[in-house]
């Protein structure tokens, strides 16, 4: 079997061979269905709950992502990352922060070895006001995340399986595996600055840079292993405008966004947006600026690590007020960015090569 090799992304390097999903393989990714129903969907409903960083409610949300990886997918590694810190509202008590890392690689690989697309967002909601849920911000980026690993794994094990078998692993562009990142305290605890902001991303960013690989690993450290940092927050709102923040994954978001209009195209979307969710994949290279939202991937950005960053600028019209709750979701689009997202995963891997006979 040939695989197409995929070039690492770096902030000064492009990918020369990138396989686009058939459009049957495009008609066989899944949208969640039921999943996000936001009363008892599997993977929605146990994250709409007050879950502030340190609390009963983060504890319980953690449990539910443990449970699902443990049960459902117990091939992907699971890590914890646990830091505390003093914040604003809370004086010397510190506050412990959990970041969740789950994993798939090769299973031929060791430490340092593996590229990873890694998808990320953020699981804890806001201490002020009482009681605020964060529907986009972020429980549907975390559960659309939780879909994409399950859609994603049967064709992992196949992929791998094949290759073991005709011994085509051990080779950069071959050793491509997954990992989601669920961060805790993005929020701010009283207002939003370099300290009252990001404190798992913080934490988890400088202890990758500080933790070195063996030497002969492929990679020195964990963050160099990242070949996409993508982000995903206030997604769930109707009519979403995602910009294309940064000139280096530009090549990123126009793939995603093709996927996004061949989807529309082939009918397997069902929202129906007043424009595309991805607007500027023909942005020009001199219409890119030095504007972003500060997010949880600033401490990877600042550290080299390429982000696309799937955030909607204006903000959902909900964003931190009580309505950020399941009543106000747009469940055609969540279930469409679960699809979306998705297929992007399975092109940025390369499943072309173990799509179903029938294609």
């Amino acid at each position: 079997m040939k695989f197409l090799r995929l070039i690492l992304l770096s902030l000064s390097t492009s990918v020369l061979a990138y396989t686009s999903l058939s459009d049957d393989f495009l008609k066989l990714v899944p949208s969640g269905g039921d999943d996000f129903d936001i009363h008892n969907g599997k993977l929605l409903a146990p994250i709409l709950i007050p879950r502030v960083s340190g609390t009963a409610g983060s504890l319980k949300v953690q449990e539910h992502f443990v449970n699902f990886f443990q049960k459902e997918l117990p091939k992907w590694t699971i890590e914890w990352h646990n830091s505390t810190s003093k914040t604003p509202a809370t004086g010397d008590r510190d506050v412990p922060f959990a970041n969740l890392i789950f994993k798939r690689e090769p299973p031929w690989v060791k430490q340092g070895q593996s590229n990873l697309l890694t998808l990320v967002a953020h699981y804890d909601s806001k201490y002020t006001p009482d009681g605020f849920v964060g529907a986009t911000d972020s429980a549907v980026p975390c559960a659309i995340l939780m879909h994409t690993a399950r859609s994603l794994d049967k064709y992992l094990t196949q992929m791998h399986d094949e290759m073991d078998a005709l011994g085509e692993g051990g080779t950069v562009e071959m050793d491509m595996g997954v990992q989601i990142l669920l961060l805790d305290g993005e929020e701010a605890f009283v207002s939003w600055t370099d300290v009252d902001s990001l404190y798992g991303a913080r934490a988890l960013a400088q202890a990758w840079e500080d933790t070195l690989h063996p030497s002969l690993s492929t990679y020195r450290n964990p963050l160099s292993q990242i070949t996409a940092f993508v982000l995903l927050d206030l997604l769930g709102a109707a009519n979403p405008k995602i910009p294309s923040f940064f000139q280096t994954t530009h090549w990123a978001y126009k793939n995603m966004a093709t996927i996004e209009d061949r989807m529309r195209k082939l009918g397997l979307l069902e929202a129906t947006p007043n424009s595309p969710f991805l607007p500027e994949s023909s942005k020009e290279p001199h219409q890119f600026g030095r504007g972003h939202v500060e997010d949880d991937h600033i401490p990877f950005m600042r550290r080299g690590v390429p982000i696309l960053h799937l955030i909607p600028t204006p903000f959902p019209r909900v964003w931190h007020t009580m309505d950020d709750d399941g009543d106000h979701l747009d469940l055609p689009t969540v279930r469409d960015w679960a699809k979306i997202i998705t297929a992007f995963a399975f092109e940025w891997l390369d499943m072309m090569e173990v799509a179903p006979q029938s294609q």
